[in-house]
């Protein structure tokens, strides 16, 4: 998966929360985003998340910051958008947004019960970039997602794998293997697979307008493109109802 070097402060990603410092980052790296921006109203939102069992298989966005939406309110997170495609092209799908600020893959495997008990149909998993930032080994990051995967999958959900990246100045080997976990996983599992969770928006060549001050998080014309993009990748695990 190629990334160029616009994504520089990009996958920070989901790094809400404490500091710390992958051992080929510069010393002092923090993975602690700005204040949230003021939300931007001549944005249509996205629709409003329904929390209680309405009847609809349930559809969890599981992962970080760039699935909690950070720094923007709730109807402007990537969830809310995809709920919104959903709904208009006759999906009968209910959105869960289980996203946390801050969130590793190991966070996300102490989670993983509680996302198993929503009976989820489909997942979309989006985790692993606070990793790579905070010094966990790439076995840990990949074992983790593994095990996740695995236990969606016996939970009866399908699963769409979201790939990320890292800053640059990790190294282009780090990187390099770091983005493989990815593409190695949804091979060996058979999953469905988004390379770039903000495609188009972290590459755009007017990320000014998709991506908040920080670098790291989308705005919400930014999430209602990654709205689009995961709906798409979902598209072959999704029943019409």
């Amino acid at each position: 998966m190629a990334i160029t070097l616009s994504v520089l402060m990009l996958l920070v990603l989901v790094s809400c929360g404490k500091e710390a410092a992958s051992p080929r980052a510069p010393r002092g790296t923090s993975v602690t985003p700005a204040q949230p921006e003021e939300q931007e109203a001549k944005e249509e939102p996205g629709t409003t998340l329904i929390t209680e069992d309405d009847g609809r298989p349930v559809l969890v966005a599981f992962g970080d910051s760039l699935t909690a939406g950070y720094g923007v309110e709730l109807v402007y997170s990537y969830p809310a958008y995809l709920q919104t495609l959903l709904d208009s092209n006759g999906y009968s799908y209910r959105v869960v947004n289980a996203g946390i600020s801050g969130d590793t893959t190991a966070g996300g495997l102490t989670r993983l019960p509680n996302v198993v008990a929503m009976k989820p149909a489909v997942v979309v998993l989006e985790l692993g970039g606070n990793d790579g930032l905070r010094g966990l080994t790439l076995n840990q990051t990949r074992e983790n997602l593994g095990a996740m995967i695995v236990g969606l999958k016996r939970g009866g959900a399908k699963v769409l794998l979201a790939g990320i990246t890292l800053p640059r100045n990790y190294g282009p080997e780090y990187i390099r293997d770091f983005e493989q976990i990815y593409v190695e996983l949804a091979r060996e599992h058979q999953l469905a697979f988004l390379p770039f969770l903000l495609e188009g928006v972290a590459l755009n060549a007017q990320t000014e307008g998709l991506m908040q001050d920080d670098g790291i998080h989308a705005r919400p014309a930014g999430n209602k493109i990654v709205g689009a993009n995961v709906f798409e990748a979902l598209k072959p695990l999704l029943s019409r109802r």
